[in-house]
């Protein structure tokens, strides 16, 4: 359905990406990768927002340490995807999160992330104006950067019993970010919404997906 292309960001650094959708899309969406790369799972992630009528650029974040990175979820992927995630320069990230949104064209844009990616979501609404919204899933930095300003409303995913993120990180949230849109869901892990990790739960997973194919929908106007 898709295919990989070149970005260029604005430091000169020439990064991969997946791009796929209806190119006459009037939505577009930057779909940020977890700590395993631009791997099968996003890719499908990013086919499946395509297949909802929206233009989607997925970039290869980890080109800044490595290119051609796709892992998968083994405890020592987990690993790997880690070291390679501290790796990654924050402004880098940045700046290729940029690229994918400048690629995208004068649509009407969101910004849509899992795991390392949620983190990246609620940055877009942060620290760039380029997102009409946004859709963090399960992000382990929002809580430490709480009271960074929104540019757009922000719509957050996060499991009951994730081990990385307590409820009491959400509690935070939430109390910093009241205009915020946050989902917890009972019983469910970190990755719920990955259908290649032990951690998949598909209930969760669907009404997340449909809640964030209602938020962009509402948004993205």
């Amino acid at each position: 359905m898709g295919s990989t292309i070149s970005l260029t960001a604005a430091d000169g650094h020439r990064l991969s990406a997946w791009r796929t959708g209806p190119e006459d899309a009037a939505r577009g969406l930057v779909v940020v990768q977890e700590i395993f790369g631009v791997n099968h799972h996003i890719r499908n992630v990013a086919d499946r927002f395509a297949a909802a009528g929206y233009l989607c650029i997925a970039p290869a974040l980890f080109d800044r340490v490595r290119p051609g990175i796709e892992l998968g979820y083994t405890a020592e992927d987990v690993a790997q995807g880690r070291d390679l995630r501290a790796q990654v320069p924050e402004a880098g990230t940045m700046a290729d999160i940029d690229a994918a949104a400048l690629a995208l064209g004068g649509r009407k844009l969101g910004i849509v992330g899992y795991c390392w990616g949620g983190s990246i979501a609620w940055f877009g609404a942060t620290r760039t104006r380029h997102f009409k919204a946004a859709s963090g899933w399960y992000g382990g930095m929002i809580a430490g950067t709480r009271t960074e300003t929104p540019h757009c409303p922000v719509q957050l995913h996060f499991g009951e019993l994730d081990s990385g993120i307590p409820l009491s990180d959400v509690d935070l949230i939430r109390a910093a970010q009241p205009g915020v849109e946050i989902h917890v869901y009972p019983g469910a892990h970190h990755g719920f919404g990955c259908d290649e990790r032990g951690s998949f739960s598909p209930k969760d997973a669907a009404v997340a997906q449909e809640r964030t194919l209602s938020f962009f929908a509402r948004h993205l106007t």
